[in-house]
């Protein structure tokens, strides 16, 4: 550390705190004129909200993340519990004569049903391969806001 600025009498350490702060600011600034993020996510990359301060988008996409989070998990284990009932009943009311199941005709339908969902995926996969590239540009874009917000999904599915 060089001592340009002359010793202060009173601290007797000179004015090495506003050289250090110095430093420091010189150090952020660099690395806002950087983007080392350019580097590694591509040119484009960076907030879409950079008038938001850093803490901000994360505080941003945490919250947004995790009241996500909190909805799937409930809405989860809802759909599971209707779906496991609904078929505790029908394997009941079976059981019990109520209903006649023609079992060879559900898999009849259920094999016609997976020929046309594998006929639909075919033809869908352009459309997926552009969704995927779009995402993956929106996930650059908004790193910091993105990693906000799987940080609290996370959070939500264990709340």
């Amino acid at each position: 550390i060089s001592t340009s600025n002359p010793p202060d009498p009173i601290k007797g350490q000179g004015y090495v705190e506003e050289e250090i702060y110095d430093k420091v600011v010189d150090l952020t600034e660099y690395a806002k004129r950087q983007r080392w993020w350019n580097r590694l996510f591509g040119k484009n990359s960076g907030p879409v909200a950079e008038k938001y301060s850093v803490a901000t988008q994360i505080a941003i996409g945490g919250v947004s993340g995790w009241c996500a989070g909190y909805l799937f998990q409930k809405v989860g284990k809802v759909a599971a519990t209707a779906v496991g009932g609904g078929l505790l009943l029908l394997q009941i009311a079976n059981n019990s004569g109520y209903i006649q199941v023609d079992w060879k005709r559900v898999e009849k339908d259920v094999n016609k049903a997976k020929k046309q969902l594998k006929k639909g995926t075919d033809q869908a996969v352009p459309e997926l391969n552009t969704f995927m590239e779009k995402s993956t540009e929106f996930v650059k874009k908004n790193i910091v806001v993105t990693g906000g917000f799987v940080g609290g999904f996370l959070l939500g599915l264990a709340s």
